[in-house]
């Protein structure tokens, strides 16, 4: 397996490599315009695994396609900026993440979008449905809320006598209000009483944890923008209030979250390149269906139960895709 450093490695080579004369020739190759919502440490392992897949399709960068790379940092308000960047720039088709989809599809009717994950891109009014998106717009769907129920049980496996259930949530964020609304119906089936502590910048993270002193047995962190790019904050916070926490991405866990149980983003991120592919060689994203997930990992951190004291039970460990320790 390829470790982050050597990820971000590997994705700060492909940017910066190539020497001049080179890039000047890019000019006249396929390009692809990469709107990146989080940071470039953050999604190096993504966007490697879509440049690899991009690779063995043969579109080599630098060769045979060009790729100009965009970050948001995490910041909302520059996905509108950047999606107009990369329409001026006249590039050949716009693969993006998270909710700076919607930015791009705003910003043009015409260049092809491929997006990596999106939480229901029809309730979120990027395609006009699965099979056929219509317009200019296709992608992957990560059914982050669709797997909400599934979490809760696997967080109450671990979490013996869990009775009260807090969701931090940025309200700013379409596709997080999609998955709130999806944890809360599992939780009410689950007879799980609910405290929500909601954000909209990263000032009111520690306010939010305030809330939960003393008010919940467990955390269910929803994953966005906002949120990823301060995972290490949130997740120090859970630790230091004892809190196990039950995350959408196995990255959370490896930044020292408890759980994680969800589509492989990796295998998401590489499945875009093959829809990249089909566009470049003539396709229309009108007529290529949205793509579901079929890979799912659930991914503990042992090191994290003991922190808070937590006992895995080992029939639970055995299930697991993955054990950090």
């Amino acid at each position: 397996m390829i470790r982050r450093r050597e990820f971000i490695s590997l994705l700060g080579g492909a940017a910066t490599a190539w020497p001049v004369a080179a890039r000047a020739q890019q000019a006249k190759l396929p390009t692809i315009g990469l709107l990146n919502s989080g940071t470039a440490s953050g999604g190096a392992p993504y966007i490697v695994a879509f440049v690899q897949r991009l690779r063995e399709l043969s579109w080599i960068e630098g060769r045979t396609v060009a790729i100009e790379y965009r970050w948001a940092d995490g910041r909302s308000e520059r996905y509108a900026e950047i999606a107009a960047e990369l329409v001026r720039l006249k590039v050949d088709v716009i693969a993006t993440s998270g909710g700076s989809a919607y930015a791009a599809k705003e910003a043009t009717s015409s260049i092809p979008i491929v997006f990596f994950a999106s939480q229901d891109p029809v309730a979120a009014g990027l395609v006009a449905s699965l099979a056929r998106p219509g317009g200019n717009v296709t992608g992957l769907s990560a059914q982050q809320a669709d797997t909400a129920g599934k979490r809760l049980e696997l967080l109450r496996e671990v979490v013996r006598g869990l009775r009260r259930l807090g969701i931090l949530v940025n309200v700013g964020d379409p596709g997080a209000m999609l998955d709130r609304r999806e944890v809360e119906t599992a939780a009410r089936a689950l007879n799980l009483e609910v405290v929500t502590s909601e954000i909209r910048r990263a000032e009111d993270i520690t306010p939010a944890f305030d809330a939960f002193k003393g008010r919940v047995d467990a955390l269910y962190v929803v994953a966005e923008t906002l949120v990823n790019a301060n995972q290490i904050r949130i997740n120090t916070l859970a630790v230091g209030a004892r809190l196990p926490t039950m995350h959408g991405l196995r990255e959370w866990v490896e930044a020292g979250g408890l759980m994680s149980y969800g589509a492989s983003f990796p295998d998401l991120y590489r499945r875009a390149a093959e829809l990249v592919d089909k566009i470049f060689r003539g396709a229309k994203p009108a007529d290529i269906p949205v793509d579901q997930p079929t890979k799912f990992d659930l991914v503990i951190n042992l090191t994290t139960a003991k922190a808070i004291e937590l006992t895995i039970p080992e029939s639970f460990l055995l299930r697991a895709d993955e054990v950090i320790e």
